[in-house]
C-alpha cells in the first residue's frame, strides 16, 4: 500500500466514528462516480483504487481496528482477496451494468494484484495482554507470552515416524473423497448425477498413519512458546491491537515473510475502579449523618490518595467528579476524570438513643421529602 495515500476516512469523506451504513453509502456513491467503466478521466482508475481500498479496510471491523491502532502499517501487505473477499458487491450495487468481480481479470484483480505476485505471507496471530491500570496510565514495556504451532522438525510436518510411509485408504483410493453416482430418466433421456462427499473411512485424509511420529504424535505440528517485550502507549484504549511485524505464523512458502502478531491490550479488573474510556468510576459509601451534614473522605487514585469533601445534603447515587484524576488520554491531551458515585448507608437496626434522635429530627420537620434543602 502506498505510504503517501490519504487517510481512509478522508478518502470516503466520513468521520472516524462513522457507522457501517455511513461507510457503505459513501463508498457506493464514490465508486459509482469513479468506476473506470463509467468515468474515463485519466485519474479515475487511481481514485477508484483508493476508494475501494479504503472501503475494504473500514468495512471490516477487525481490519478497521488494526488501521485505527497502527495506521497504514496495521493493514500492510493485504491482497485483493484479503481486502474484498468477504464483501458482497452485488448487495451494494445491484445490477449497475459494470463489474466488481474479484478474480478472473475483474477490476479488483487488475488494480490490486499488479506487483503483488509471489509467495503469500504467513498468517497473523492475535493474543490478549491484560495489564494493570497504572501501566495503561503511564505507558511502558510489558512481556507478552504466547504459543503458536510450528511444523514438527522430526517428521517435517508429515506426522509419520521417519523411515515409514502412509497407507493409502482403500475406500477412496487416496483421494479423500467418496463419489456417489445415480442415473435418472428425464424426458426420455438418461441424466447422471454425482454427489461428492468426504470419505468416511479416512475423514478426507486419503491415507492412514500406522506409525505416527513419536515427537508430535502424528499431528505434524508442535507448540512453540514465545515471549516478546512490547511497548504499551500511555492511555491506550481498551482492546486496542498493537501490531508487531513479522512475529506471526511462518509462511508455508519459501521466501515469503512471516505474518504479524497483534496484541490486544486490556485492563486487568481493578477492585478500586471501573474503567470507561479515559474516565474511572468508583462507589463510595457514606453514613446517613455524613450525607446530611457533609464529611471528608480519603479516596484512592492512580497516583495515591486524595482528600475529597462530601458536601452537606449529598443524595443517594449523586456523582462527584474529580477532574483530571482518571486515565491519561491516548491522544496526549490531558486526563479523564474520576467519578465517585455516592451510596448512602441506611442502618437496618438502630439503638434506642438513635431512634430518639431521629424522632426529634422528624418532629422538627426536617423531612427528606422537603424540596428546599435546610442548609440553604
Amino acid at each position: 500500500m502506498d505510504s503517501k495515500q490519504r487517510d481512509y476516512y478522508d478518502v470516503l469523506g466520513v468521520a472516524k466514528d462513522a457507522d457501517q451504513k455511513a461507510i457503505k453509502d459513501a463508498f457506493r456513491e464514490l465508486a459509482m462516480k469513479y468506476h473506470p467503466d463509467r468515468n474515463k478521466a485519466p485519474d479515475a482508475e487511481e481514485k477508484f483504487k483508493e476508494i475501494a481500498e479504503a472501503y475494504g479496510v473500514l468495512s471490516d471491523p477487525e481490519k478497521r481496528a488494526k488501521y485505527d491502532a497502527g495506521g497504514f502499517a496495521g493493514v500492510a501487505d493485504f491482497t485483493a482477496e484479503d481486502l474484498f473477499g468477504g464483501i458482497d458487491f452485488g448487495d451494494i450495487f445491484g445490477d449497475m451494468g459494470f463489474g466488481f468481480d474479484l478474480g478472473g481479470g475483474g477490476i479488483f484483480d487488475r488494480l490490486f494484484r499488479h506487483g503483488r505476485a509471489g509467495p503469500r505471507r504467513g498468517q497473523d496471530i492475535e493474543v490478549i495482554l491484560d495489564v494493570p491500570l497504572e501501566l495503561i496510565n503511564n505507558g511502558g514495556d510489558e512481556v507478552v507470552r504466547y504459543t503458536h504451532p510450528i511444523s514438527c522438525p522430526t517428521c517435517s510436518g508429515s506426522g509419520l515416524e521417519p523411515g515409514t510411509t502412509a497407507r493409502k485408504c482403500e475406500t477412496c483410493g487416496g483421494s479423500g473423497r467418496k463419489v456417489i453416482t445415480s442415473d435418472e430418466q428425464k424426458e426420455g433421456s438418461s441424466v447422471r448425477f454425482q454427489q461428492i462427499t468426504v470419505c468416511p473411512a479416512c475423514n478426507g485424509q486419503g491415507t492412514f498413519i500406522d506409525h505416527p511420529c513419536k515427537k508430535c504424535h502424528g499431528r505434524g505440528q508442535l507448540e512453540k512458546h514465545e515471549s516478546l517485550k512490547v511497548h504499551i502507549p500511555a492511555g491506550i484504549g481498551e482492546g486496542t491491537p498493537l501490531r508487531v511485524k513479522g512475529h506471526g505464523m511462518p509462511a508455508n512458502e519459501a521466501g515469503a515473510p512471516a505474518g504479524d502478531l497483534y496484541v490486544l491490550v486490556r485492563s486487568i479488573p481493578d477492585s478500586r475502579f471501573e474503567r470507561v474510556g479515559a474516565d474511572l468510576w468508583r462507589k463510595e459509601t457514606i453514613e446517613t449523618v455524613d450525607a446530611v451534614l457533609g464529611t471528608r473522605l480519603k479516596v484512592p487514585t492512580l497516583k495515591g490518595n486524595v482528600d475529597v469533601k462530601i458536601p452537606p445534603g449529598t443524595q443517594q447515587d449523586e456523582v462527584l467528579r474529580l477532574l483530571g484524576k482518571g486515565l491519561r488520554k491516548f491522544d496526549g491531551k490531558g486526563y479523564g476524570d474520576l467519578n465517585l458515585r455516592i451510596q448512602v448507608h441506611i442502618p437496618e437496626a438502630i439503638s434506642a438513643e438513635e431512634r430518639s434522635l431521629y424522632e426529634q429530627l422528624r418532629s422538627l420537620g426536617t423531612s427528606t421529602k422537603s424540596k428546599k434543602r435546610w442548609w440553604k
